[in-house]
């Protein structure tokens, strides 16, 4: 069984393609589940995003192709929520989806994967800034509110350097995800930038398995093109890895598959 549960749709203002466009690639790449996880709105940098005012169009969307295809393929809804102190709404986690994905874009006002801003990352100490981001992640695991961890060591995306402890310094941070319950994605996207590599790195998911945290898979695809993006050889990476299953979610509770 073939999972992807990170998906967006043009509703984010960067993505490509309708989420028809997506389903239909998606029962091409013979994946059997598959999430839709759009941006959840935020009162900041809001042009990356859907408005609060588009959360239900969206819902709506997914309902009636998830019953429309139901035959064919699996799908879930979701979103994906920038944790973000101070501007984690409400209004997005009361919703009623399959899951939530969490994930950290800023430290502070610095969207540090946005090439926009790559300039900073020559402001900043590497120990300190990895710290920081660690820290964050931790954070979001504490609210319990959310059920995937994504891209955990986004801060490599443009190659800024890794102190030698990375997995060391993460241990925290993986421990309160352990804690509530949550799953930490294998994120193909990683491979399409500088960096060259899956979010997260295989050291990373090595102390991951040491903590028994469930791992899932996404594409984080923002165009079909994207969809099932090295999925057969990031499976079979968390296998040489030591992994024995994975996980899904529905209605925000986590099932685990075999390998």
């Amino acid at each position: 069984m073939i999972v992807d549960l990170h998906n967006h749709t043009p509703l984010c203002n960067h993505a490509k393609g309708s989420p028809r466009e997506f389903i239909e690639k998606a029962i091409e790449k013979k994946i059997n589940l598959f999430g839709f996880s759009d941006h959840a709105p935020m009162k900041f940098d809001e042009g990356y995003r859907m408005t609060f005012e588009q959360m239900d169009g969206y819902e709506r969307e997914i309902a009636e192709l998830k019953d429309e295809y139901k035959d064919k393929i699996d799908i879930k809804l979701a979103y994906e929520v920038d944790y973000l102190p101070g501007y984690v709404d409400k209004r997005v986690l009361d919703r009623e989806v399959d899951y939530m994905i969490g994930s950290v874009h800023f430290i502070e006002s610095w969207g540090f994967d946005n090439p926009e801003f790559i300039g900073e990352y020559a402001n900043k100490d590497a120990t300190e800034t990895w710290t920081e981001y660690f820290k964050l992640i931790a954070q979001m695991a504490e609210t319990k509110a959310f059920n995937i961890v994504e891209h955990m060591d986004l801060l490599k995306v443009f190659n800024f350097k890794q102190p030698k402890d990375t997995a060391k310094m993460a241990k925290k941070a993986i421990e309160e995800i352990k804690k509530a319950g949550m799953a930490i994605e294998i994120n193909a996207s990683g491979l399409r930038k500088p960096v060259n590599e899956a979010y997260p790195s295989n050291e990373l998911l090595s102390t991951i398995l040491e903590f028994e945290v469930p791992i899932t898979f996404g594409s984080d695809s923002h165009d079909p093109s994207h969809i099932g993006f090295k999925m057969s050889e990031n499976m079979e990476l968390a296998k040489s890895i030591g992994f024995k299953n994975y996980a899904y979610f529905e209605n925000r509770k986590i099932n685990l598959i075999n390998f």
